[in-house]
């Protein structure tokens, strides 16, 4: 058995709520509000997020009490092989990796779309062609790729730079929608009736509320970038699930000051019903002029780079778990010589996504549509196995004298089932056609055209990774060896899913 690699501790709290946070809050939250009031209406959309957030943090209890056992990076791609062993931990490993990759290639294409907002004469040089009726330029290009260079060496260079500067852009982020709602609030033409009515006309309120919903999964993504980095925390990993529900509950309201400035400036109704290509700005640009406007870019540009950051730091240690497990190649669990970082799957990150750019818009959604799912996977393989952590009641009358006996916990256990099936609901809302959020069909194909090349993957590593020791891969995934006990419950529910197949 090989040395177990680990990630130096550096890690601060701030820092850590500050890439849950600024993950969570990227551009969709201040180039969607007006499709999300067409929707569902302004309190409708309110709604449907404070929901949706409240659902989070009740997945969010399963991640605490597994992050707080387990303090190693891997997120879901750990706690599925912790609960159900290495075939489960490499499906959720699989679907994870290309969720946080695809979100790292959206957010640097939300560079080169602002650019194209309020620099059209740069971002729009030299047309290329066009794919699914949008026109691909070399300038939007150059912007897309040069974002992700610069945050890969970015984070090669070091957590802690990472980490502090991380911290500072959220600052400004946040600063940033507070003054522009406050701006709009104070608008001599803005009024709270222009908010009227509170509800989209001609659904039922809760079918607005529940389309909303839907897309919670994908607006509170951020949250479970915290377990990734667990393995580097500088503090006492119990903190941690008080981090993830504050990075929730801040952008519950980030979300909602935006609808809100969105709103206040004109009649809601009015603004949906000319499908602007970009409500939020125009409104800002009409009410607070150029002061105004660059406010809103520097918050969109404290969005993207707190995304483009945080989610760099998940895949490349999600990569980097699944390296030093001997799932990857070995060259994802190696570490920088000098900066100590996963600086390969930090490289790879980076070059999958650079080809991103140049598919254009509309293709790179509907794969990081397909993407939500692997996100959805990993929050049900995390609640399921953290409901098999506790009993409902004491067990110890039919175990036998000196058994290793689970927590006996009746409320948590309910949490971690109320988590189950709400990772559930969203897996439904993403997979059955004619609900809110169902995946389209050029989404369905990415998914198995990624599905295929998933098990293709698998059949060529199959031997090798089978031949792994449990207790070697106990070692390398979890950093300790588990009990016997543990051991058997594993290879029991292995066994009751092969049963029931």
């Amino acid at each position: 058995m090989e040395e177990r690699v680990q990630l130096e501790k550096t890690f601060k709290q701030h820092w850590v709520w500050a890439i849950a946070l600024g993950s969570a809050i990227g551009w969709g939250c201040f180039i969607l509000p007006t499709e999300w009031m067409a929707k569902a209406g302004p309190l409708g959309v309110i709604i449907g997020l404070f929901v949706g957030g409240l659902i989070m943090m009740i997945i969010a209890v399963s991640y605490g009490i597994l992050i707080d056992k387990f303090p190693v990076s891997g997120g879901g791609f750990t706690y599925a092989y912790l609960g159900f062993g290495r075939i489960h931990a490499y499906f959720c490993g699989w679907f994870l990796t290309l969720g946080y990759i695809c979100i790292v290639a959206l957010n640097a294409s939300a560079m080169a779309l602002l650019g194209k907002f309020l620099f059209p004469s740069i971002t729009n040089t030299v047309f290329l062609y066009e794919i699914n009726g949008w026109e691909v330029y070399l300038g939007e290009v150059i912007i897309a790729s040069a974002a992700l260079i610069f945050f890969a060496w970015f984070n090669i260079r070091g957590a802690s730079l990472s980490g502090q500067i991380q911290f500072i852009f959220c600052v400004i982020l946040v600063l940033g929608i507070l003054a522009l709602t406050i701006g709009m609030l104070l608008h001599p033409e803005a009024s709270f009736s222009n908010l009227t009515p509170a509800f989209k006309p001609g659904i039922a309120p809760i079918a607005g509320i529940v389309a909303i919903l839907a897309v919670a999964p994908w607006a509170y993504v951020g949250f479970d970038n915290i377990p990734q980095a667990a393995e580097e925390f500088n503090f006492p990993a119990k903190k941690a699930f008080s981090l993830i529900i504050y990075s929730i509950l801040v952008a519950m309201f980030l979300y909602s000051f935006m609808i809100i400035a969105t709103a206040v400036g004109s009649p809601w109704q009015q603004l949906v019903a000319g499908k602007p290509v970009w409500g939020t700005g125009d409104i800002i640009s009409q009410s607070l002029g150029v002061i105004g406007v660059t406010c809103l870019a520097l918050s969109i540009c404290m969005g993207i780079f707190t995304g483009l950051n945080g989610f760099y730091v998940s895949a490349s240690r999600l990569m980097f778990a699944m390296g030093r497990a001997q799932i990857l190649p070995a060259s994802f669990a190696k570490l920088h010589p000098k900066h100590k970082t996963p600086n390969f799957g930090i490289i790879f990150t980076c070059c999958f996504c650079l080809i991103a750019p140049w598919f254009g818009r509309p293709v790179l959604l509907w794969i990081v549509d397909m993407s939500a799912i692997g996100v959805t996977i990993a929050y049900l393989y995390t609640c399921l196995t953290a409901y098999k952590q506790f009993n409902w009641k004491n067990e110890s009358d039919y175990l036998g004298a000196g058994s290793n006996e689970k927590t006996v916990s009746p409320v948590k256990k309910f949490i971690c089932l109320a988590g189950v099936l709400s990772s559930v609901a969203f897996l439904a809302l993403l997979l059955v056609p004619g609900s809110p959020s169902a995946l389209g069909t050029p989404s369905l194909i990415a998914m198995a055209v990624w599905t295929v090349m998933g098990i293709a993957f698998y059949i060529y590593k199959a031997k090798d990774f089978k031949n792994i020791p449990t207790e070697t891969l106990d070692y390398y995934i979890l950093g300790k060896e588990r009990t016997n006990k543990e051991t058997e419950e594993v290879e029991l529910a292995q066994l009751q899913l092969k049963t029931s197949k």
